[in-house]
């Protein structure tokens, strides 16, 4: 089970290399990454169970975050809030590939955060607000996944992850808070 000592925390290496594609059939050890990123962000978004340890909510998790260059990620979009069980995305992304994405852009409107990142980085973080996502599932089966707002933005930050870069990255540096008036603010 991981906890948050166990997170790649940004200033480590391993968080802007781009990572090794997964090769199939999955090793014990790559189920065993994929299981245990998936336990993590279930745990995390356990209000008890996250107090208890310590645990900072996620929706994301790529495998660089745990200190493993490998292109894995893991998505849990919580569903509505009264029925929290009832997941909206609940995803392994294996060797993850954006094929399609949309012109128009989507951003949280408190920005982003990030479980490697510890410090507060204000401003708006653009992403597409629809893509489409080419990967490989648990058995090695190319699929495709289309996902829209909220979802999306989750995706493309794990996605990220794999290539090397962090949310901050995408940043306006002279004007955080600049954007289109086309964007789609989701809260």
């Amino acid at each position: 089970m991981y906890l948050m000592k166990d997170i790649t925390r940004d200033g480590n290496p391993v968080l802007r290399k781009t990572a090794q594609d997964v090769t199939f059939p999955l090793s014990t050890a790559d189920r065993q990454l994929a299981h245990d990123m998936m336990e993590y962000l279930i745990n995390s978004q356990n209000p008890d169970f996250a107090q208890k340890h310590q645990l900072r909510a996620g929706v994301g998790l790529a495998a660089p975050q745990v200190g493993i260059s490998k292109q894995m990620a893991a998505v849990l979009v919580p569903g509505p809030e009264d029925d929290p069980k009832n997941y909206e995305l609940q995803i392994i992304l294996i060797n993850p590939v954006i094929i399609s994405n949309s012109i128009q852009q989507a951003q949280l409107a408190e920005g982003e955060g990030c479980l490697s990142v510890d410090k507060d980085v204000p401003g708006y973080v653009p992403r597409s607000a629809r893509i489409t996502i080419r990967y490989q599932d648990m058995e090695g089966q190319t699929q495709r996944l289309r996902v829209k707002n909220y979802p999306a933005i989750v995706c493309q930050h794990e996605i990220d992850h794999l290539h090397g870069h962090l949310f901050y990255d995408h940043i306006n540096l002279k004007d955080p808070f600049a954007m289109d008036p086309n964007t789609i603010i989701i809260s």
